[in-house]
């Protein structure tokens, strides 16, 4: 049977909003409400990288589990690999890597992801939503991607570009990118052994060091965007809408 192991990569000192993953919705931190749909998903172990003791005692004291990573990582791809080598967990086929600032992401979308990897054998798999305001286009916080072919509900074509820039609404098969991922193992050991490429830092997007490279990126269609809290506003964006629904 195909084994999925869940690791979300978590640091205090996010440029935008340092301390996020602690700030409280409904007297829980983002990182543990992260970490409990993780585990609703069902698909596998479930497990915070963090380089913060904070947070490491944080998702303990809720009833997680957290691993120690350093910090020194550049990225948060290159945490979960330490994390997943210090696990030391037999016979794991796959890593979800569940980004630590979407309390409100769709487990369903997660397990779509998990299905689609490992019914088709995919080295790296992505999910995207419709872009629904075209505001977004012209976000630059909003990574954007472009796919080789329309986004149906049971495809799953490759990415052809990740882009933060302004972006027409004349464009093929634009969607807004959803930072989850799912990775082959042996292709995470091969993708963290890679050189940052010029591309990734110019734009901050590692998932360009991966296309740079030949690897190719396939694309679920998630049924909505969550919102990451990348700022002081998502975070009470966030906060009402999550509270609203108790």
């Amino acid at each position: 049977m195909t084994k999925t192991l869940i690791l979300i990569p978590s640091r205090m000192s996010a440029s935008r909003l340092p301390g996020k993953p602690l700030l409280k919705i409904n007297n829980k931190s983002i990182i543990s409400h992260v970490f409990r749909k993780g585990e609703e998903a069902n698909i596998g172990d479930v497990v915070v990288a963090t380089e913060d003791q904070e947070i490491f005692d944080d998702v303990i004291k809720s009833g997680g589990r957290a691993v120690l990573t350093n910090s020194k990582h550049k990225t948060g791809t290159d945490r979960i690999f330490e994390a997943y080598k210090k696990l030391k967990l037999r016979g794991v086929d796959y890593i979800l890597n569940l980004q630590g600032d979407e309390p409100n992401i769709n487990k369903e979308d997660i397990i779509k992801l998990n299905n689609l990897m490992i019914n088709k054998q995919l080295k790296i798999g992505t999910l995207a939503a419709k872009i629904e305001n075209d505001l977004a286009l012209i976000d630059n916080n909003i990574v954007k991607v472009i796919t080789k072919n329309k986004l149906e509900n049971n495809n799953f074509p490759i990415a052809l570009n990740f882009i933060r820039n302004n972006l027409s609404k004349d464009y093929k098969n634009i969607y807004h990118h959803i930072g989850i991922y799912c990775y082959k193992v042996s292709v995470l050991e091969k993708f963290v052994n890679l050189k940052q490429s010029k591309n990734e830092i110019d734009n901050k997007l590692e998932q360009l060091r991966a296309l740079d490279n030949n690897l190719n990126i396939n694309v679920a269609l998630a049924q909505s965007a969550p919102i990451g809290v990348d700022t002081k506003e998502d975070y009470l964006a966030i906060k009402k809408i999550m509270e609203y629904k108790l």
